[in-house]
């Protein structure tokens, strides 16, 4: 069924309470189930699951991953499956919605929890307790969801305006529940088949589900004498060195330091398909500029060189001790450099914002008179009271749990509203959050006044550009509802129960996967990062504190020199995007990415968007089964890759901890 939509000539010239009439007669299914007990069941699992699927991949990557339509797949075929076995009746298509929104909530609460918190611990080395990890996550999360509602009778209701991220989902919606049905069927089964085959490879490749087969269930070391559990190397390279393979090197430092690896990582590839070739390549270039080019010369220069700790112990060079050293810097200017050129080359955002923030228009006079929508729209008073009430309790907690003096944690409240505005009006026009971009903002301006705590910039950032993205993301989420005829109380309700889904899934594994106690039960910050979690946004974030803390001056001078060289290209970079209009492929955010990637995740990012996008090349034409499988259903393949790898490295971590 096509979804009815205004044309531009009425978007122009409606008044707002002409268009929610226009919605209310039209498109609104008030007798249509939506939020029942079942979709927020359904959603609360599924959100679960996804949002700690995202919080692996985010650790691993830096990359955050959507988890709408993944949602929208699994919930359609679940319950399709169910009302042919005769145990369900099948979803309406309102029910599914809401299940996407709790789902696409949850995963909200992964971006800080790898980023700026993370950062503040690798700093400060303070393990902050889970239950104010929590506290203080809900309360900032509740923040975004009230701030969202007002905006979206502007930004939705008035404006129109696309989101074409939560546009895409509304369309998928309408086509499975009123036209391709066996198409979802299709991508469904296609998701589960690819997540079962990764399943099963990263169980061969995992030592906690080889030790639970081979020694819990199958007894061998009791009968067959085997001593370790057999797994297969991830890292295929380690077969040639066992085989007697000569040591490889790049100006005298062995590449296996360098951490230029070879690796199958199904999860990579899965998310290298999702970026596309244009972002993998970029990655690429920069592990390959700074692992293959610059750090053997800093190393060989001196600049980079073994550490020695306090108590004698001599810590080897590896990758993350190059990153650490030296290359974070670079790495950090260009992603910094790079996301707020880009940023700033869309004067856009703020016109657009000044013209959301303007009062008085002639269109908003005329529709002045009782809400058409008042009856099913989140009321307004909830957000007038509760953002204040919630801002100064964020503030609060900000304050008690993380030291940040209380007078700084006030001053970054007035930026919320500025921030999600451009947010808003980003993700609405590109579905982009210029999230990384703002919250520097944030970190260097409360960085200016305290340079002293580094907490003082981290978490007011992590504050103010988490509101804003949540915000955002949520509106972007409402825009599918606000097509398909959703009641946006219900909307509203599903996004708290997603977020509380989110919190309660990902701060427990959080601990489990990064702050795991030693032999005598103490938990560290030491072992955050490591080769199999980057940590890469967390970097990012430690070393803008860092920058403000100390300064440039402990720098070495060819940290200084390359850092201005990175800037210059990161701008250099995104003014030849914004000249061909985005035809010029290299991403400077994504060059800097590669730098604090491990470089072997870069080049199985790589593998997978290149196999991606070399396949859609060949299957271009719609209505052939391998247009099917490569085109459209090349979303579904990359999660199942991802969640089947995730899934199971998250349980393997969990084995691990009870069997040892």
């Amino acid at each position: 069924m096509a979804l009815q939509q205004l044309t531009d000539e009425q978007i122009r010239t409606w008044t707002r309470r002409e268009k929610d009439e226009w919605w209310l007669k039209n498109i609104y299914r008030g007798d249509m189930p939506q939020l029942t007990i079942r979709s927020g069941i359904t959603g609360f699992l599924l959100g679960g699951v996804l949002a700690a699927t995202a919080l692996y991949i985010a650790a691993k990557t830096g990359i955050t991953i959507g988890v709408g339509l993944t949602s929208v797949i699994l919930a359609f075929a679940i319950y399709r499956i169910l009302n042919s076995a005769g145990l369900a009746r099948d979803f309406s298509i309102l029910e599914n919605n809401c299940t996407q929104s709790i789902a696409t909530s949850s995963g909200y609460t992964v971006s800080w929890l790898t980023a700026g918190l993370t950062a503040y611990m690798l700093i400060t080395g303070v393990i902050v307790p889970w239950w104010q990890i929590m506290v203080w996550a809900v309360l900032i999360s509740l923040i975004g969801v009230l701030i969202a509602f007002p905006m979206k009778r502007r930004f939705i209701n008035e404006d129109q305006l696309p989101f074409p991220e939560g546009r895409a989902s509304g369309v998928v919606l309408d086509a499975l529940y009123h036209g391709a049905a066996g198409a979802g069927m299709f991508q469904a089964r296609l998701l589960g088949v690819v997540a079962l085959g990764t399943a099963t490879w990263q169980a061969l490749i995992s030592d906690g589900w080889m030790k639970l087969i081979q020694f819990k269930i199958l007894r061998l070391h009791q009968w067959a004498g085997l001593k370790e559990p057999w797994t297969i190397h991830e890292r295929l390279d380690t077969y040639y060195y066992q085989a007697g393979g000569a040591a490889l090197k790049i100006l005298n430092t062995d590449i296996r330091t360098l951490g230029l690896r070879l690796t199958l990582d199904a999860a990579m590839l899965g998310v290298g398909g999702l970026m596309g070739i244009a972002v993998a390549t970029s990655c690429l270039l920069g592990a390959f500029v700074n692992f293959v080019v610059l750090a053997p010369i800093m190393i060989q220069k001196g600049d980079i060189v073994q550490r020695v700790l306090a108590n004698g112990q001599v810590v080897p060079l590896s990758r993350a001790e190059i990153v650490n050293q030296w290359s974070l810097w670079w790495g950090v200017a260009m992603m910094v450099a790079g996301s707020l050129v880009g940023l700033f080359a869309k004067p856009e955002l703020f016109t657009s914002m000044f013209k959301s923030m303007r009062s008085g228009s002639a269109a908003s006079q005329a529709a002045a008179g009782p809400d058409p929508l008042a009856h099913i729209e989140l009321p307004l008073w909830l957000s007038w009271v509760g953002v204040p009430i919630l801002s100064i309790l964020g503030a609060w907690a900000t304050h008690a749990f993380f030291g940040v003096p209380i007078g700084l944690a006030l001053l970054s409240l007035p930026l919320i509203f500025v921030l999600t505005v451009i947010c808003t009006n980003s993700m609405a026009l590109t579905s982009w959050t210029p999230t990384g971009a703002l919250s520097k903002i944030t970190q260097f301006s409360i960085g200016a006044i305290d340079r002293s705590n580094p907490a003082s910039n981290l978490l007011p950032a992590s504050m103010t550009g988490e509101i804003a993205s949540n915000a955002a993301n949520l509106l972007s989420d409402i825009k599918p509802g606000y097509m398909l005829g959703g009641k946006p109380r219900h909307q509203a309700i599903g996004h708290v129960i997603g977020l509380f889904a989110g919190v309660i899934a990902c701060v427990p594994l959080y601990f489990l996967l990064f702050l795991r106690p030693d032999a005598s039960g103490v938990r560290s910050t030491a072992k955050i990062v490591s080769d199999q979690f980057a940590f890469p946004s967390a970097l990012q974030w430690k070393g803008v504190a860092e920058i403000i803390g100390k300064g440039f001056g402990g720098l070495p001078e060819s940290a200084l020199i390359t850092m201005g060289v990175a800037v210059v290209a990161a701008i250099a970079m995104e003014l030849a995007r914004v000249a061909t209009k985005g035809r010029f492929g290299l991403s400077a955010v994504s060059v800097g990415l590669g730098v604090v990637l491990p470089p072997e995740s870069t080049f199985a990012m790589f593998v997978g968007a290149l196999v991606f996008w070399l396949m859609g090349l060949r299957h271009k034409a719609p209505g052939t089964r391998k247009h099917a499988i490569w085109v459209e259903g090349a979303e579904p393949m990359c999660a199942g890759l991802i969640s089947g790898s995730a899934l199971m490295g998250i349980g393997n971590a969990i084995l691990n901890v009870l069997m040892e």
